[in-house]
């Protein structure tokens, strides 16, 4: 008997191809679907760990340099850097000479100059009324006068007597008298001679003159003031119109400066710039304010007035050293370091010593030779053999 065998496609292949999810509610359809999308994820993260987990060491270098902090680094070199020494002080005269009155003294008849004036030496600054002085010296001329006559008249005698002796009219004792009468008589020209010297001489100081020439910068008499040796300061003179600026130094920049360096001093309110010298510095240091004195000697010019304030720029000399910014010099009280990369960029400390500060920065005489990559910034962070990610500093 023969069989057919047929296979209803349309129900056999609903069966076969069944979605196993037919028949089951949609709650739990989409809780099967939450649970396959969590192992999926499960599964993928098991790979990540395995994969970091067995990577190579290249790759775990190439961590770890992410991972290493990044700083900026310098190659400071070496230079010749000028030591510049920033000071303040006051303007005076170098040589300040005060004239007072000498001799007697009296009423001033005339003033002659006034302050800001060039005087020359042996100028007569004021003149002091001189009517006694004038009689008297009429007096001791008459004296003089009177006192050659007796010596005339006591030569006479004893010449005439000289001519007798001889003769035995004169003894020798008479002729002892009159030459000693003669001595005591020209003796007491010389006196009256001496005295009228010396009142002349009173009488030309009672003209207040220049004792050098110079700038004359203060006038403290007017005519009708009576003046005496005890009436202080009349006048004041810069001799030869020289300046120089009083520098107060700490004791530390006192210890860099020597005589015969230049400085450039501004005056306040001057746009203009002198170029001086220090002459001297101080000897001994304030013990109240630890500060010495550096004398700048300048040559006269207007704009310099004594006790004016100024500003000064002291050239303290040169070194060659390497040069760092401030920020690159770290302190732990006792000395002074930096932090340079080595070898396999590890941080590695210096001691350093320093010497001269600019406006550019600190010049670094011991510790460096220039040519290490030295950390800029935040070394104040790093410790000894640490790893990190130099990057060279833009300049």
């Amino acid at each position: 008997m023969n069989y057919e065998s047929r296979i209803d496609s349309s129900s056999d292949n609903s069966t076969i191809f069944a979605n196993p999810l037919d028949g089951v509610d949609d709650d739990d359809r989409r809780s099967r679907k939450r649970t396959i999308v969590i192992i999926a994820l499960a599964v993928l993260f098991l790979v990540a760990v395995w994969f970091f987990m067995h990577r190579g060491g290249g790759d775990s270098a190439a961590d770890g340099k992410d991972q290493a902090p990044t700083v900026s680094v310098i190659t400071p070199g070496a230079a010749t850097i000028q030591g510049l020494i920033n000071a303040n002080g006051s303007l005076a005269a170098r040589r300040e000479m005060p004239v007072s009155a000498v001799g007697e003294g009296g009423q001033v008849r005339s003033v002659l100059v006034e302050a800001g004036q060039w005087v020359r030496a042996g100028q007569v600054l004021a003149v002091i009324d001189r009517s006694v002085q004038v009689q008297q010296a009429a007096a001791q001329s008459a004296q003089i006068s009177v006192a050659q006559a007796n010596a005339r008249l006591a030569q006479a005698n004893l010449d005439r007597a000289l001519k007798l002796v001889d003769r035995g009219f004169i003894s020798k004792a008479d002729v002892d008298r009159l030459t000693a009468t003669r001595d005591a008589a020209a003796a007491q020209v010389n006196v009256a001679r001496a005295q009228s010297g010396q009142i002349g001489a009173q009488l030309a100081r009672l003209n207040i003159l220049a004792p050098a020439d110079g700038l004359l910068l203060e006038r403290k008499v007017e005519p009708g003031q009576v003046v005496s040796p005890g009436s202080g300061v009349l006048f004041r003179i810069a001799k030869g119109g020289e300046m120089e600026m009083l520098a107060k130094l700490g004791e530390v920049d006192m210890a860099q400066v020597t005589t015969g360096i230049s400085a450039e001093v501004t005056p306040v309110g001057a746009p203009k710039v002198f170029t001086g010298q220090v002459w001297q510095t101080s000897p001994v240091i304030d013990p109240a304010t630890r500060q010495g004195t550096v004398r700048i000697a300048l040559a006269y010019a207007p704009e310099l007035r004594p006790g004016g304030f100024a500003s000064a720029v002291i050239k303290a000399g040169s070194v060659v050293a390497p040069m760092l910014p401030d920020s690159a010099i770290l302190s732990d009280g006792k000395t002074s370091y930096v932090y340079v990369i080595g070898k396999n960029n590890k941080a590695e400390r210096r001691e350093v010593k320093t010497g001269l500060v600019t406006d550019g920065g600190i010049a670094v005489i011991s510790g460096l030779s220039g040519n290490e990559r030295v950390v800029l910034r935040a070394g104040g962070f790093l410790n000894p053999g640490e790893t990190v990610n130099p990057v060279a500093a833009k300049k």
